[in-house]
């Protein structure tokens, strides 16, 4: 947007890295902890992958334990423990290179099955579970509310932190993210993504009792968890990230995209139940996908079940005809997207539908 370049270009004319703490930094943290309710203290990194890699060996330093949850179709970046049960099969990890050691302490668990998950986080002791309110690369599944809620309850119960991996979610539900959206408050929130205005950012915020561990003021080695960086919070990510976040802050533009976002969920579905075409539109908020298939998606292994060859089929054929999007992936709407790309995408559909 205009006014965030403007912001940016005023910034790099006076520096673009200070090497120290300097009062963006501040403000930037102030103005994400205003807006994330559970975030009474912030600290910024250079991506999400960082952020997930920092909060979770908090949560360790914090409960003094060490194995970590995640869940199935779950995406945490290219950290080593959290490359683990993202696509089926869940035994595999997802990269080469990973040691048995590096992942023998993530724990795997079932997405929207609180049954599944109360089993494993009683037989286990759990530094911390992490979860996204709407698995990304999962299939863009939105958590069930009451799901999260006995989530809380659970880790509250049992001394383990509840991580939200809002790196997606994260300013786009609403200006507090998911947990404001679904009223359920993590111990720990990482974010990324459009808190840089479109510069790479990560961020990690929780309560000041937690985040203070980081402090090598108040806790000497090795009792205080490690976080720095050298571009961490550098004043022209900070500058950008602080305008986009101004901008969202009243809720206007999340709202709108939301009202617009539940729209063409609605629009989808109705094109390919005209046109016999079994599929089920998912998402939440400004997300949406497609899978090819008749059973409800509530889960990852339900993605697995879909025709994935149709919708790739179905992206290739959006590309083809002038539509951008990743093939496979979920779609996410923009308030750069005016109403003639909508009724585009629209149009597309229609016509894929009608020549398969």
């Amino acid at each position: 947007p205009p006014e965030i370049m403007k912001e940016v270009k005023r910034q790099i004319e006076k520096g673009t890295h200070y090497g120290t703490c300097h009062e963006l930094e501040i403000t930037a943290a102030k103005q994400v902890a205003k807006m994330v309710p559970s975030a009474e203290m912030v600290r910024f990194t250079n991506s999400g992958t960082e952020a997930s890699m920092y909060a979770t060996r908090l949560a360790r330093s914090y409960t003094k334990r060490e194995q970590i949850a995640k869940f199935e179709g779950g995406w945490h970046g290219g950290y080593d423990p959290l490359l683990l049960a993202v696509k089926p099969p869940f035994n595999l990890s997802e990269s080469s290179g990973l040691t048995e050691g590096t992942l023998k302490d993530t724990v795997v668990l079932p997405f929207n099955d609180i049954d599944g998950v109360e089993r494993m986080i009683k037989k286990e002791k759990l530094a911390a579970v992490i979860v996204e309110p709407v698995l990304g690369a999962g299939g863009c599944i939105p958590a069930k509310k009451e799901f999260l809620k006995a989530l809380r309850e659970l880790c509250s119960e049992n001394g383990t932190l509840l991580v939200f991996d809002e790196i997606i979610t994260g300013f786009r539900l609403a200006p507090g993210g998911g947990q404001q959206f679904f009223n359920v408050f993590p111990d720990i929130t990482v974010l990324g993504k459009i808190l840089g205005g479109g510069f790479p950012v990560g961020a990690i915020g929780g309560s000041r009792e937690i985040m203070e561990l980081m402090d090598p003021l108040l806790y000497e080695r090795p009792n205080f968890s490690f976080h720095g960086g050298t571009f961490c919070a550098n004043p022209v990510t900070t500058t950008a990230g602080l305008a986009m976040l101004k901008t969202l802050e009243d809720g206007e533009i999340i709202d709108d995209l939301n009202k617009r976002g539940d729209s063409l969920r609605q629009e989808l579905s109705d094109i390919f139940e005209r046109g016999f075409v079994d599929v089920q539109v998912v998402g939440v908020s400004s997300l949406f996908h497609t899978h090819f298939t008749n059973e409800e998606v509530n889960d990852v292994h339900a993605v697995s079940r879909a025709n994935r060859d149709k919708l790739e089929q179905y992206h290739m054929h959006l590309i083809a005809n002038g539509v951008f999007f990743l093939p496979t992936k979920t779609g996410a709407l923009s308030a750069a997207h005016t109403k003639t790309d909508v009724e585009k995408f629209l149009v597309e559909t229609e016509n894929y539908v009608r020549d398969n």
